[in-house]
């Protein structure tokens, strides 16, 4: 199956092995992967800073760069919750533009592999204790829980223990952890404190963005635990 390959500006310009990761798990599932150099941001960060009409722009240059009729993958759900969700507010329901976008089909990974290939153990090995941070936006927006454990408990090796409020924000939010940072820093400490409780060694997300405030939060203390992206995990299979 052919798809497209969409990367967000966080793994872009912080974690693009991420991005390499999820290529290589693609290729593995069955995949021909298609990347287009020139798309950029796809203009959430504008969009909730209340900046619809350059949010608008950024949403027409997506459409240009992708073909409507290619599955679109991502390893994050927060971007691909916000075009599924907020691109009809943004078009002239009558535009060429919207119809690309009603037409278009774009998935988180997790996503993509279980409900759409069927397929949900990569031959990955990691032989580690690990705990799981439902992102917000991967929650609440997009729609997952099940897919990602499904792939994580066909690891060989790895055992997922739950921690308490698994499902509470970690207190990233995009802006809301510079805007209220004493709020933000006070959620982080909570959310890694459940996860020290597991005794797990990983915190595993879908959302890269979580992953950087819990790291952040992890190094500044010295704490024996750190995120980790899902991608990190699957791609032991390619690399054994």
């Amino acid at each position: 199956m052919d798809v497209q390959l969409f990367i967000p500006c966080f793994i872009d310009q912080f974690h693009p092995q991420i991005a390499f990761n999820t290529i290589e798990i693609l290729n593995k599932a069955g995949c021909q992967v298609h990347y287009n150099p020139k798309q950029t941001c796809c203009g959430q960060a504008v969009f909730n800073g209340g900046y619809w009409n350059e949010a608008a722009v950024l949403a027409k240059k997506f459409l240009a760069d992708f073909n409507a009729e290619i599955p679109i993958v991502s390893p994050s759900a927060s971007c691909v919750a916000y075009i599924i969700q907020h691109y009809e507010k943004l078009l002239d329901k009558e535009s060429e533009d919207f119809k690309q976008y009603a037409n278009m089909k774009i998935f988180e990974l997790s996503d993509f592999l279980v409900n759409q290939l069927k397929v949900d153990d990569l031959g990955a090995k990691f032989p580690h204790k690990v705990t799981f941070h439902d992102a917000c936006s991967a929650l609440r927006h997009y729609g997952i829980k099940a897919e990602p454990r499904k792939l994580l408990s066909k690891v060989k090796g790895l055992e997922l223990i739950e921690m308490n409020e698994s499902e509470t924000c970690c207190g990233f939010g995009g802006s809301f952890s510079v805007k209220f940072n004493a709020i933000s820093s006070a959620m982080v400490e909570k959310k890694v404190q459940n996860a020290l409780n597991t005794q797990a060694a990983y915190i595993v997300s879908t959302e890269v963005s979580c992953l950087m405030n819990i790291n952040g939060y992890c190094e500044k203390q010295k704490l024996p635990i750190r995120g980790i992206h899902i991608t990190d995990i699957l791609i032991n299979a390619a690399n054994d």
